[in-house]
């Protein structure tokens, strides 16, 4: 799909937005010159009397990275764009910059009165990650009014019920007693492992509460991603397991033990002409 062009009159009167082809026919004749590059726009040379063009549709797609923006004509898309955010770059030079305000510490500066009652957030605040996201949408609405007729802003909101992404049936009272209902999260790994070791099977000893899929690869802290292992096996995340296939959990038979439900994102796929069969491996 090819973006229409804007058009605004000499008087900056936003008008319909016409085809890219139509748009360098009237700058070759002269009655239109280039006011601005991206979004791509025109300016007439002449004033547009009795301007009354059709009104459009501006459609809005908020998300957490990325945002989509659409212009529709009669149900027709002319222009769409897509906004990404800065939000991870805003955390990070925060962070950075916290940093360095906590380095003065050990530093040799003048001295500085204390502050005092002047670290209250104000009513509506929001993390500046969160408000450069809605800033930017907004400075992106206010734009694309000045540049053509807009008559309606729709905005899509949508709302994800995660409990009910894992189990469809759940209702009522379930959403309040979830998996560690009645139970404290140690406590309910123990009686889930049998209070033994996910990897040999040893029982008697100390357990540590370990992340299957570690929180540097995108693991989460949900209990379905931790267990519990003996301290002497804390090494073995970093094992992967050699395999043919590459897609679903697989049972790993050790010496002593089965492990179930290992995850894909430990394997390592290996040509094997004797079937899916696949054994531990130190990387």
């Amino acid at each position: 799909m090819s973006n229409f062009v804007f058009v605004i009159d000499r008087d900056k009167t936003p008008l319909k937005p016409t085809h890219p082809a139509k748009a360098r026919q009237l700058i070759a004749r002269g009655l239109a010159a280039v006011y601005r590059r991206y979004p791509f726009t025109i300016i007439l040379k002449r004033k547009v009397e009795n301007v009354n063009p059709n009104k459009l549709q501006l459609k809005i797609d908020p998300g957490a990275k990325t945002t989509g923006i659409s212009l529709l004509s009669n149900n027709l898309v002319i222009w769409a764009a897509q906004l990404t955010h800065r939000g991870e770059q805003i955390k990070l030079r925060l962070a950075d910059r916290r940093v360095i305000r906590r380095s003065r510490r050990n530093r040799k500066t003048r001295y500085r009165k204390p502050r005092f009652l002047n670290r209250l957030r104000p009513d509506g605040w929001l993390p500046p990650s969160l408000e450069h996201r809605i800033l930017t949408s907004l400075t992106w609405v206010k734009r694309l009014i000045k540049l053509c007729p807009i008559g309606l802003i729709t905005q899509e909101l949508v709302r994800f019920d995660t409990q009910k992404l894992v189990n469809p049936e759940i209702s009522g009272i379930e959403y309040q007693q979830g998996t560690l209902y009645q139970y404290e999260v140690r406590q309910y790994l123990l009686e889930k492992f049998n209070r033994s070791c996910v990897y040999c099977g040893t029982t008697n000893v100390p357990l540590e509460v370990e992340h299957i899929v570690p929180r540097s690869r995108g693991g989460s802290n949900r209990v379905s991603n931790v267990s519990v292992i003996a301290g002497k096996n804390a090494g073995l995340k970093n094992v992967r397991i050699k395999t043919v296939r590459t897609k679903g959990n697989f049972d790993v038979r050790r010496p002593n033990k089965t492990v179930a439900s290992v995850s894909r994102n430990h394997i390592i796929p290996v040509h094997r002409k004797d079937g899916y069969s696949y054994s531990f491996a130190e990387l």
